[in-house]
């Protein structure tokens, strides 16, 4: 595989006195992906907050989606103290299991 990037998103729910239910109905988390390395490059999110959307960005940020899968679980689950805490863990599962998917497509056609 050559070095592109594509972009896979993530959705979660989030309980409904939740800001970001009250603003956007579903949190999500989109991430930029080095295909041949399999490594976060860029990622983004829907909270309500600059700093929330900063620090959620750090934290995955550079990390293999796929080898650091329980790495990052522990970092959102020891760093992370916001309500939204299953609604990142919920919609990086989902992105992950997306790209799992898609990558697979993708070697298919090649």
């Amino acid at each position: 595989m050559t070095n592109q990037t594509i972009y896979i998103i993530g959705e979660a729910r989030t309980t409904m006195d939740n800001a970001i239910t009250k603003m956007f109905g579903n949190f999500y988390i989109a991430f930029e992906m080095e295909l041949d390395k399999d490594k976060i490059v860029d990622v983004d999110c829907n909270a309500t907050l600059r700093l929330t959307k900063d620090f959620v960005h750090r934290l995955f940020l550079n990390h293999n989606i796929i080898e650091d899968e329980e790495l990052l679980r522990k970092e959102v689950v020891t760093r992370y103290f916001g309500s939204s805490t299953k609604a990142i863990l919920t919609a990086y599962h989902d992105a992950l299991q997306r790209y799992k998917k898609v990558k697979a497509e993708l070697i298919k056609e090649r």
